[in-house]
């Protein structure tokens, strides 16, 4: 699709659903698609030729970095960006150097397979919390510091795909962690497999998210039936749970309605099924996968969705009765493969739209056409606690005319001046999102740089 007639699209759907709204309360629709800034350092591929990303009004977006297999994103608290590279067992120090460029240095290395980063005060001592993937660390972090040190290994032994019992065999094995008020550590342990009960009688319980005491002691399953929760974060100023989660693929037609499609995977069933998930986690709580899954199809749509039962593991409900696990939230779209989460609140960013929350959708491999590849926006209702409807914040690294995608977001950042960065681990690229103001500012913003 084109950006020009994305763009109509979008402003489409603004007309429509944005009604509801004040004017004076403006949404950050994906509506501005404009060409990306590059600089000349960085235009080799995908940057070889121009291209073009969709913003809100007002926002425009430049390559600020080239970073080989970004994965997740952390400020420093002195306004630094730490950037995970799992494959290559680093994490890196990325510091602006004036230019709208940074400056990249190694800040941790030796690391296996290192993925989601924390810091969190414990004391007065200001700690960066790692999660390998067989293990969390911390290390003491000062003003200034340039090289991780004096570390800590607070839980070791996760599940990985050098554990015993998996052989190599662990689609999942990369760790998010957050730490709450009272300094306690939870671990999203994601599933080996697609659907595979197995995971669910493991010890620890893959599928799941565990809590562990501060010294890293005294582990156990705070939720379970979460097939891969991401991007698990804490609502600012509480101690409420939220996490982006992947839900299975390939899944049974679960309707014996005499259509002949009863267990078979048919993919114009497998496209919207089952929703990946953006969902409140309580401690006890049991999400329902392998043996169930949030079924789109009612009348509540995407909102606090009812389960079906698995047809491959939990056939009519023999095993488990599907409407015994807690309600998801609120469904994404299927295969859009959420990762990143990030609540505006308490952040910099502009102030129209800092009550939200931004998720990062990686993308689809099994969906026909393919989804996801973009940066969404969920408005937050404070009342509740809960999240209003998905807009998209950045979009255009999928194509729709080729069903191609040159790049793929994994996770965002709010730096202090308010601007969002995104990595990409696709095209090893980190973006900053900055907001002028005004559609006019931007387009002026823009021909100067």
């Amino acid at each position: 699709m084109s950006p020009t007639k994305y763009g109509r699209i979008r402003l489409l759907v603004l007309a429509v659903l944005g009604a509801t709204y004040a004017a004076a309360d403006p949404l950050p629709y994906a509506t501005n698609c404009s060409v990306v800034q590059v600089p000349a350092a960085f235009q080799y591929p995908p940057f070889d030729v121009v291209r073009f990303l969709c913003v809100p009004p007002g926002f425009g977006i430049s390559v600020v970095a080239r970073v080989p297999g970004a994965r997740f994103l952390t400020l420093t608290p002195d306004g630094n960006l730490l950037v995970s590279q799992p494959w290559e067992g680093n994490i890196l120090l990325l510091q602006p150097v004036g230019d709208g460029t940074y400056w990249s240095s190694v800040f941790a290395t030796g690391l296996y397979r290192p993925h989601d980063m924390v810091f969190h005060s414990t004391g007065v001592q200001m700690y960066l919390y790692i999660a390998e993937a067989n293990a969390i660390d911390r290390f003491p972090w000062n003003p200034g510091d340039q090289v991780a040190h004096d570390e800590q290994i607070l839980i070791s032994g996760l599940p990985s795909a050098s554990s015993p019992e998996l052989q190599g065999a662990y689609a999942h094995e990369l760790k998010n962690i957050v730490v709450d008020s009272d300094d306690n550590i939870y671990v999203s342990i994601a599933s080996a497999t697609n659907a595979d009960p197995a995971d669910r009688f493991a010890d620890p319980i893959r599928g799941s998210i565990y809590v562990y005491a501060p010294d890293g002691s005294a582990g156990r399953p705070f939720a379970v039936g979460l097939r891969n929760a991401e991007g698990v974060r804490f609502v600012p100023g509480t101690n409420l749970l939220w996490a982006a989660v992947n839900q299975r693929d390939n899944i049974g037609y679960p309707y014996d309605d005499g259509s002949g499609n009863y267990g078979l995977v048919v993919q114009w069933y497998v496209n919207d099924h089952p929703p990946n998930e953006l969902t409140f986690v309580r401690d006890g709580g049991d999400y329902g996968w392998p043996f169930a899954n949030p079924n789109p199809d009612t009348s509540t749509g995407l909102d606090n969705m009812p389960f079906d039962a698995d047809v491959q593991t939990n056939p009519g409900g023999i095993y488990y009765d599907p409407g015994s696990f807690d309600h998801i939230n609120k469904g994404i779209p299927a295969h859009s493969a959420p990762l990143g989460l990030t609540f505006l609140q308490n952040t910099t960013f502009p102030a129209n739209f800092t009550t939200g929350v931004l998720i990062a959708l990686h993308g689809s491999w099994n969906r026909d056409p393919p989804t996801g590849y973009k940066v969404v926006y969920f408005p937050w209702n404070t009342d509740t606690q809960t999240p209003g409807f998905q807009q998209d914040f950045v979009a255009g690294w999928l194509d729709d005319n080729t069903g191609t995608a040159w790049g793929r977001p994994v996770a965002t950042a709010v730096d202090f001046a308010g601007n969002v960065l995104i990595s990409d681990d696709a095209s090893g690229t980190i973006y900053q999102v900055t907001y002028y103001g005004s559609p006019l500012a931007s387009v002026q913003k823009a021909a100067r740089r």
